[in-house]
């Protein structure tokens, strides 16, 4: 008798848990959902030339759930590059931190390499309502143009955010919203499950301006180049001659 009171018990008590386990992640979720609903981000280039610096602006809803973990993961185009040498010497001033999907060649000019991403986690720790990542990025130089023009467009994407809790693990949810799997943290030890922020319009890239060759020129500067080069050397030859010790 009392062994069957017992384990009524604790069916019950094991029925109760996992009904307020599923309470608790429903309420996460909804937070989660709520968070992704309001959440807002924005970017804008400073600076000019070939070294300019990205800024991302990502600013959360003012109930900021506890545990909430933020990331953004740029696509970038293969005319620009982040120097990790650069970012390595920086890392005692930022307050983020940095993964890249590949190695950085800093001395190919933009036809010769692909594009890449990077996965920036904003805050170490609590995280804010208000966030703000710098990013320095460098252009490439370009092939010389072949219809002349002196300036060529590098078209830079704003980065997507992506958000998650460990108290949400259930996605129902969440249907309006993409689950996508990126790595949880910036030493790429593992990968977890985020919800990525669906924009309310559609972005439009930011432009970038470099200055490129002229491409009608390289046959004229070729052949000024070959014609100064042997005239110094004529004249060199001529120089040493002159003064040559018997």
């Amino acid at each position: 008798m009392y062994f069957l009171l017992f384990s009524v018990w604790a069916c019950l008590s094991t029925c109760h848990c996992f009904i307020g386990n599923d309470e608790k992640n429903e309420n996460h979720c909804d937070l989660l959902k709520r968070q992704l609903e309001s959440s807002l981000v924005s970017v804008e280039i400073i600076k000019k030339g070939f070294h300019r610096e990205l800024v991302t602006s990502v600013q959360l809803s003012p109930d900021v759930l506890s545990g909430l973990r933020v990331l953004l993961v740029h696509q970038w185009p293969r005319g620009v590059y982040v120097d990790p040498y650069q970012l390595a010497s920086l890392r005692q001033q930022m307050d983020w931190q940095i993964l890249l999907d590949s190695a950085i060649d800093l001395e190919l000019p933009a036809h010769k390499t692909t594009g890449f991403v990077s996965y920036v986690f904003p805050a170490d720790g609590p995280t804010p309502r208000t966030l703000k990542v710098t990013i320095p990025v460098h252009s490439r130089y370009h092939e010389p143009s072949a219809a002349g023009e002196t300036f060529t467009s590098i078209h830079i994407e704003a980065p997507e955010l992506l958000l998650r809790t460990e108290q949400c693990r259930q996605f129902d949810s969440l249907s309006r919203h993409t689950v996508v799997d990126a790595p949880c943290t910036a030493d790429n030890s593992s990968s977890c499950q985020w919800v990525k922020l669906q924009p309310q319009q559609e972005r439009v890239p930011l432009s970038v301006q470099v200055p490129v060759g002229d491409g009608s020129l390289v046959a004229p500067v070729c052949a000024g180049t070959l014609l100064v080069t042997m005239l110094c050397c004529v004249s060199l030859s001529r120089h040493m001659w002159k003064h040559r010790t018997i």
